[in-house]
């Protein structure tokens, strides 16, 4: 196998067969000592972290499976911390996993979101209705912010593409939040990423708690293997 990118949590191989293969690492993410999903440097790691992602991604991609959420996954091997996925192609025809978009689903006024809008904000974790973000993957500018007509205007999405990634974005993140509920479980906001296979938008990436960010009914923001355990430990 070639590997073809490092990142800051998974590692990706490209197989003979044409399909991708992630490793997912032990690493995460924060700033300051604060381990935080949403940052863009690594600040150490948590032994087990890349398995307990690995196992969260597989039960939410088949959930979408099951929901019949078009997705690039095939299958989980949780014995060797790897997921095979399909290959796909980045929106501005981009194959580098280091490129693309995110799509952000904020179901409250938290985090970033705050501090950007906290004058116009009535109060922290204001009910937002699965309002849509989009930002670049790009870690030395912060993962910056577009707006729906630079998209467009740079011809990085389409107008049908761009439609399909917001309501995939609020499809997704409702299926989620009805999976955290049953576990008292609360989201706030969720990324997902999404490529082109055959010219359909589907979703790409991992599906954990990397991804999101989540409260318990007393508002305590929970850590990634607080949300593990909700799901696979009694």
């Amino acid at each position: 196998m070639e590997k073809i990118y490092t990142g800051k949590t998974k590692d990706v191989f490209k197989k003979e067969n044409g399909n991708l293969l992630f490793y997912f690492k032990d690493d995460v993410t924060g700033e300051e000592g604060i381990v935080d999903p949403g940052a863009n440097q690594v600040m150490g790691q948590i032994k087990g972290k890349g398995k307990m992602s690995l196992e969260m991604s597989n039960y939410f991609f088949q959930v979408f499976l099951n929901k019949g959420v078009p997705t690039h996954f095939i299958l989980a091997d949780l014995e060797n911390n790897s997921m095979e996925v399909k290959e796909t192609r980045l929106p501005g025809g981009h194959l580098s996993a280091s490129a693309g978009l995110e799509f952000i689903s904020r179901q409250k006024a938290y985090g970033s979101f705050l501090r950007r809008y906290k004058k116009y904000i009535r109060e922290e974790l204001q009910p937002l209705n699965y309002l849509v973000e989009i930002t670049l993957k790009d870690d030395e500018r912060g993962d910056p912010l577009i707006n729906d007509d630079t998209l467009l205007e740079l011809g990085i999405l389409n107008e049908n593409q761009l439609k399909q990634g917001k309501e995939l974005t609020r499809r997704a993140a409702r299926i989620i939040e009805e999976e955290l509920i049953q576990k008292e479980l609360y989201l706030v906001d969720i990324k997902f990423e999404f490529g082109l296979l055959n010219k359909e938008v589907v979703l790409i990436d991992e599906v954990s708690a990397d991804c999101m960010r989540v409260m318990d009914s007393q508002n305590r923001v929970q850590s990634h293997e607080e949300i593990y355990r909700k799901f696979f430990e009694v």
